[in-house]
C-alpha cells in the first residue's frame, strides 16, 4: 500500500494536542507562539514527515514563489553557466525555477509558458534573443514580473540587463592592430540575436576607425560544427584573413581546429583569434583561447535582487537598464603587439 504524500496541518495539531492555528504560528517566522507549543509543534511535524505547503501560503498572498526560465541552447556551456548561477541564487532567495526551454518554434514555447502562467509563477527570466517578443508581452499581460538578458526589447515594465558587447568588438580590432593583423574578419552565425549583432557591429566600426575593413561571414546555429564551416569559407578566400573574431567561444574552438589540421595554420603566428563567453574549453591546452568573460554572477544578482523588490521604475517606465562590461581574458590566441 503506498504511504500517503502529504500530511496536513490539522493533523499535526491533532498530533501535538494544539490548535490548527497554533501550527501556522509556529511555521510562520516572528509570529507568537509559546516555547512548549513550538516543541510540541516540531515534534509531532518530524514524527508525521509534515512539511509546510509555500505554495498554498504563497498563493494566499498572491504569490507562488516560481520563477520561469526562459532559455534556448540549454546544452551550450555558456547557457549552462548561466542557468546554474540563477538556479543557485534563486534557492537561495528561496524561490523555485521553471525552466522553458525555447530551441524549438513550433508553438510549445507558447504552450509551456501559458502553462507557467495557471501554475501562478511570478516573475519570468528571458535569457536569450530568439523566443519572439509575443512571449515578453504574454509576460507582462499575465502580470508577472521580467527580466530580460542580452536583449532589445523596448517594452515598458522589465528589467534589462546586458553586456556591453560594441566594447569588446572595439578592444579586439585594438588587440589585432597591435598584433601587426591587417586583414580582418567575423565569424557569426545566422541568430542574428541581439548580441551578436551588437558584436558584430562593434568589430567592424572600431576596425573601421583603426583604418581597417572586415570580412563577415554568417552560417549556421552558434556550434562548433558552424565555426568549421565558417573556415572553411573564409580561410578558402583569395585574401585569407590573418584575424578572426568568433561572435562565440564554441565558434571560435571550431574555427581553430579547421584552421590548423585541414589549412595547417599555425595559431597565433599564421592566425589570431578571438572568441567570447569564456567556456571552460576557451582555457584548455588546445585552445588557449583569447577572449571575454561574461559576469555571469553579477547578472544572475541583478536579476534575482530586482525581483525581490517593489520596484517597479517612475511612472511605469520600468527600471534604468544595467550594462555590464565583459572582462578581457588574455591568451595564447594572439599574439603579444
Amino acid at each position: 500500500m503506498a504511504s500517503k504524500l502529504f500530511v496536513s496541518a490539522q493533523e499535526v495539531a491533532h498530533r501535538a494536542g494544539v490548535s490548527r492555528s497554533a501550527v501556522s504560528r509556529t511555521f510562520t517566522p516572528g509570529a507568537s507562539v509559546s516555547a512548549e507549543t513550538r516543541q510540541r509543534v516540531l515534534k509531532a511535524a518530524e514524527e508525521l514527515g509534515y512539511h509546510v505547503n509555500h505554495l498554498a501560503r504563497g498563493l494566499m498572498r498572491n504569490e507562488s514563489g516560481i520563477v520561469c526560465l526562459i532559455v534556448s541552447d540549454v546544452a551550450t556551456p555558456y547557457r549552462a553557466a548561466v542557468l546554474r548561477e540563477l538556479t543557485l541564487q534563486l534557492q537561495n532567495a528561496g524561490k523555485v525555477a521553471m525552466l522553458i526551454n525555447t530551441d524549438r518554434s513550433d508553438g510549445s514555447v507558447d504552450r509551456a509558458l501559458h502553462q507557467a502562467i495557471r501554475y501562478r509563477a511570478d516573475a519570468s527570466v528571458i535569457l536569450s534573443g530568439l523566443p519572439d517578443k509575443s512571449i515578453v508581452q504574454l509576460c507582462l499581460r499575465s502580470g508577472q514580473r521580467l527580466v530580460l538578458i542580452n536583449r532589445d526589447d523596448d517594452q515598458p515594465g522589465p528589467l534589462r540587463i546586458n553586456v556591453d558587447d560594441a566594447d569588446a568588438g572595439s578592444r579586439v580590432a585594438t588587440a589585432f592592430a597591435r598584433a601587426g593583423c591587417r586583414r580582418l574578419a567575423f565569424a557569426n552565425s545566422l541568430a542574428g540575436t541581439p548580441s551578436l549583432v551588437r558584436r558584430e557591429k562593434g568589430f567592424v566600426a572600431a576596425a573601421a576607425a583603426l583604418g581597417l575593413e572586415v570580412v563577415v561571414e554568417r552560417y549556421g546555429a552558434t556550434g562548433y560544427e558552424a565555426g568549421q564551416v565558417l573556415a572553411q569559407r573564409l580561410l578558402t578566400r583569395s585574401e585569407r584573413p590573418d584575424a578572426v573574431f568568433c561572435a562565440t567561444d564554441l565558434l571560435a574552438c571550431g574555427f581553430m581546429d579547421a584552421a590548423r589540421r585541414q589549412f595547417g595554420l599555425a595559431v597565433p603566428s599564421q592566425l589570431c583569434v578571438a572568441g567570447f563567453d569564456n567556456i571552460e574549453q576557451a582555457s584548455w591546452l588546445s585552445y588557449e583561447l583569447t577572449t571575454f568573460a561574461q559576469p555571469v554572477d553579477r547578472i544572475a544578482k541583478y536579476a534575482i535582487d530586482w525581483l525581490g523588490t517593489d520596484d517597479s521604475g517612475e511612472d511605469g517606465v520600468g527600471p534604468e537598464p544595467i550594462t555590464l562590461t565583459a572582462e578581457l581574458i588574455w591568451r595564447s590566441s594572439i599574439r603579444g603587439g
